[in-house]
């Protein structure tokens, strides 16, 4: 078989993840020398330049991003369709050049510093409060026992003859 069915195939046949990892593009000099890093992942929000293909030397930002189509839809490139309307463009990520690097995700960005990548969702960590002893409930005075019956029952014991005799 060829290498470049072989290679088409795993590309279709990949997983999200591994698809997630081929929508990766290089960074710009100024960048590289800023995070120390030679490409990213991009997501919407990233302005990129676009390298080869029709649309070379066009920059926008990135609107949408397709794992099933592998690239990237880019501000103001559209192609018009035969009846009426546009179709967004999708670009390859290989064919893009970050230029500007959307910073709003915080996980994002402690990942490009080198910090250790907190998770998404757990938050800042609350101040230790210092315990307080609490004070003791207050208790209430106890109240005699009323008795249930007025007499006593008296209980009574089998004797070994089967007789029964009372206790008092």
């Amino acid at each position: 078989m060829k290498p470049t069915l072989v290679r088409n195939r795993t590309i279709y046949k990949a997983s999200l993840f591994a698809r997630s990892k081929l929508l990766c593009s290089h960074l710009s000099k100024d960048l590289q020398k800023k995070y120390s890093k030679r490409s990213i992942r991009i997501i919407e929000g990233d302005t990129v330049k676009i390298l080869r293909g029709e649309y070379k030397g066009v920059t926008g930002k990135i609107t949408r991003i397709s794992t099933e189509k592998n690239g990237a839809a880019i501000e103001g490139i559209k192609k018009e369709k035969l009846k009426g309307g546009n179709l967004d463009v999708f670009i390859h990520a290989s064919n893009l050049l970050v230029t500007d690097i959307g910073t709003e995700d915080p996980w994002r960005q402690n990942k490009l510093e080198g910090k250790p990548a907190k998770s998404r969702a757990a938050k800042e960590p609350e101040p230790i409060k210092e315990a307080k002893p609490e004070p003791a409930p207050k208790q209430k005075p106890e109240k005699p026992k009323k008795q249930a019956n007025a007499q006593r029952k008296t209980k009574t014991k089998e004797s070994k003859t089967g007789k029964k005799e009372s206790k008092q």
